[in-house]
């Protein structure tokens, strides 16, 4: 699987009992720190594996740099920030590929093994289901007001943090569960990867605005107007799939629409377990998980925002 389905993820059967999982994940810089660049692309890339219900075990890097306009040590500190959130998630660097760039990208290609029965997509959900989200949203509107200068040093301090965070905590948690569907929030956006979801299902979703974990004062940037273009670009790529109460104000709708990096899991779960599902998360560090919504009979294919 990979191709058909917007997945995180390709896999391939091996054996009867082992299935390789393949992804690869790169971008420019999102932060000025070249160590945090580092941590949060690792932890980005591995991001996708995990989704999958797998475990990554080798990484090779990526990196594109400009090599007449920046000094080598920034480099540096770049594979050092990968290697060191490889290390914690007790992946090994096998090697990677490097070329010159006028603009700056680092990334990994991950590879993890899970067995074939244990596959997580992004398109098994059952009607019932509760939704839970395991990191709160809002960095693109944050890091669009650090690049402007308006965010605190707290505020940068704390979602650059969120950022290079491991989803390993809830992927280990997960399996314990009854665990139909699960996908992690980047790009598109909340709402875009919900819609993912659901494209083809027969299915439909009710997300409550107000259970939604956001970083915090990312109302108040986003009222600013620091809304960045990949927000808008979601809109109105799945915005005829939702459909919003009156009470869910544009600054909240901004937020489920912004694009999000090294985002939480999206996981669906049989509801019987979600309250339980949610506890382990918490009590594991995973402080902000919470159950967001549901999936409904209909209608089909759209989000109920309320």
């Amino acid at each position: 699987m990979g191709l058909d389905h917007a997945d995180d993820a390709a896999v391939y059967r091996i054996t009867e009992s082992i299935a390789l999982i393949q992804t690869v994940d790169f971008f420019t810089p999102i932060v000025d720190d070249p160590y945090w660049f580092g941590q949060i692309a690792a932890a980005n890339a591995l991001s996708d594996v995990y989704a999958m219900g797998g475990v990554p075990k080798t990484a090779m890097n990526l990196v594109a740099f400009p090599l007449k306009d920046m000094d080598m040590s920034i480099l540096r500190e770049i594979i050092q920030g990968g290697l060191d959130k490889l290390k914690e998630a007790e992946v090994v660097l096998v090697g990677g590929h490097s070329v010159e760039d006028r603009e700056l990208k680092y990334g990994l290609s991950v590879a993890g093994l899970v067995h074939p029965s244990r596959v997580l997509t992004n398109r098994d959900l059952e009607e019932g289901d509760a939704l839970i989200l395991t990191k709160p949203l809002g960095t693109g509107i944050i890091n669009t007001a650090i690049k402007g200068g308006l965010a605190s040093p707290e505020i940068t301090t704390a979602v650059t943090e969120l950022m290079a965070g491991l989803n390993r905590a809830a992927a280990e948690i997960m399996v314990d569960f009854p665990v139909h569907a699960c996908t992690d929030v980047t790009g598109f956006g909340l709402l875009g990867h919900l819609a993912e979801m659901i494209v083809g299902s027969g299915l439909g979703l009710q997300i409550h605005a107000e259970r939604i974990p956001l970083i915090e004062e990312v109302l108040t940037y986003a009222g600013m107007g620091l809304v960045p273009g990949g927000a808008y670009k979601n809109r109105e790529f799945r915005e005829c799939m939702v459909r919003f109460k009156p009470t869910v104000g544009r600054l909240i709708q901004d937020v489920l629409f912004d694009p999000q990096t090294s985002g939480g899991l999206l996981i669906s779960v049989a509801s019987d377990r979600a309250g339980e599902l949610v506890e382990r998360l918490r009590s594991s560090g995973v402080k902000t998980a919470q159950v967001i919504g549901s999936v409904v009979a209909g209608p089909e294919e759209k989000i109920l925002v309320e």
